[in-house]
């Protein structure tokens, strides 16, 4: 349960951090201030680089399954984050929900792509670290002869 609790707090993160990033970007009538696709290219470096840090962080203590734990994380925060988006985003400042898919909401479908692919580069060190258990193993029991 903890495990989730993790994912979810930082999927919220991945989403919370941008969205503050953001906000000096916009005048009181929600107007950007900025050009759009200067604004557009902060938030991907910005949610690329809160995203990528929260992930390598979870998956330090991550023990195997990496591949799995990629996918479970991946649709966890893009759900999160669609979610608060639709609280936010088309609730609150009602922005267009067609607008709002094709300038925003399809991007964070970058976010299962980058944590099933960190993921599947993992995968590999499950078999890595089992290895040295079975020489162990090997060496313990051929001592005993």
């Amino acid at each position: 349960m903890q495990k989730y609790l993790k994912i979810i707090g930082y999927g919220v993160l991945t989403w919370l951090v941008p969205f503050v990033v953001a906000i000096p970007f916009y005048d009181k009538n929600n107007t950007l201030l900025i050009d759009g696709n200067l604004f557009h290219s902060i938030m991907a470096v910005v949610g690329t680089l809160i995203g990528c840090w929260l992930l390598v962080k979870y998956f330090r203590k991550a023990r195997g399954a990496y591949l799995r734990t990629g996918i479970t994380v991946g649709v966890i925060w893009l759900l999160i984050n669609w979610l608060l988006d639709a609280l936010t985003l088309l609730l609150i400042f009602k922005n267009p929900y067609d607008v709002y898919i094709m300038k925003i909401g399809a991007h964070y479908l970058t976010i299962p792509i980058v944590c099933i692919m960190a993921g599947a580069l993992l995968e590999p060190q499950k078999a890595v670290a089992a290895k040295p258990a079975k020489k162990a193993a090997k060496k313990k029991s051929g001592k005993r002869r």
